[in-house]
């Protein structure tokens, strides 16, 4: 990847009360985008108040990109239902970064 500014690694650990999308329950998972990346965790079946406890790792070339984290409903038969989405940015930490002072050796 060009201009590769480093690698962020985001630690998903769990959604609490999440919707009920099928008949009784949902099977949710978590999505991470930023630009072109897309990651994902795995399927926790059949439970409303699921824990990932998974670690993500994105590699950032661009900081002023969002990261959009989505949480789907797993459906066999038909797509998947979007539970719900959150938006946030890193421009401002990886700002603080850059004008922080290297570490001695």
């Amino acid at each position: 990847m060009e201009n590769l500014m480093g690698l962020l690694r985001l630690h998903v650990l769990k959604g609490v009360n999440l919707a009920i999308r099928d008949v009784r329950s949902s099977d949710p998972y978590v999505v991470v985008r930023m630009g072109k990346q897309k990651l994902k965790t795995r399927v926790v079946k059949q439970n409303v108040n699921p824990e990932w406890n998974e670690d993500l790792t994105l590699s950032v070339a661009d900081p002023s990109l969002p990261i959009i984290l989505s949480v789907y409903d797993r459906d066999t038969f038909s797509l998947d239902d979007k539970m719900g989405d959150a938006e946030f940015h890193i421009n401002p930490v990886s700002r603080s970064f850059k004008d922080a002072p290297a570490r001695p050796p």
